[in-house]
């Protein structure tokens, strides 16, 4: 089974959609066809399981929600005019694995950057895609018995001022960039267009 159902969800709270994720792959059966959902989230952060204690004071600074994942790694910021992409892929029925996996999505966002004529390059040691030492898309995925849930966060034309406030995924001196700041008037729906279509060439995929 190759087919991916493709679902743009608009524009969602955070907690509503990662507990429907949650529940979906709970819910899954061996046929259950894999799904991608696109959505933007209001303004929220969201921080890694192991690192929940760290940022209590940030409500302090700045009049935006903090919220704690079930996800691996630290801090980081979500909020319109930013494209999430959630995998709900069988990676066992696919037959690759979580290394390949990441490949496949690095490879797609890659090549949409070079589409608009941005030069991006991967990091693995602070996993994301980067663009002149600036982090422009941030990865984050995790496995539940070979499902795969979370994804990726590509900044398009969002406020990237939040990020000031914290230690992007936890590090000090890790700036953020976006594809506006190379492209004026950029869409987002136009960019999602581009990166679908890069991810369902490289996964081989039926577009449902």
């Amino acid at each position: 089974m190759n087919n991916i159902i493709i679902k743009n969800l608009g524009k969602l709270e955070w907690y509503k959609v990662v507990n429907n994720m949650n529940l979906f792959n709970k819910k899954r059966k061996f046929n259950t066809c894999d799904e991608i959902w696109l959505v933007e989230h209001y303004p929220i952060f969201t921080i890694g399981k192991k690192n929940k204690n760290k940022y209590k004071k940030i409500n302090n600074i700045i009049n935006i929600p903090i919220m704690y994942s079930d996800r691996g790694g630290d801090i980081t910021y979500h909020g319109l005019g930013q494209q999430i992409i959630y995998f709900l892929i069988d990676l066992k029925r696919k037959k690759i694995n979580i290394k390949k996996f990441i490949d496949i999505i690095v490879k797609s966002i890659i090549n949409t950057l070079s589409y608009f004529n941005i030069k991006s390059y991967y990091l693995k040691k602070r996993p994301g895609i980067y663009v002149k030492k600036k982090k422009i898309c941030s990865l984050g995925l995790q496995i539940y018995k070979g499902y795969t849930s979370h994804g990726l966060a590509l900044n398009v034309n969002m406020d990237l001022l939040p990020f000031k406030y914290i230690k992007p995924c936890g590090y000090k001196d890790l700036k953020m960039t976006q594809i506006k700041n190379f492209i004026n008037n950029i869409k987002i729906n136009k960019v999602t267009k581009i990166l679908i279509n890069f991810l369902i060439y490289i996964l081989c995929i039926k577009y449902i």
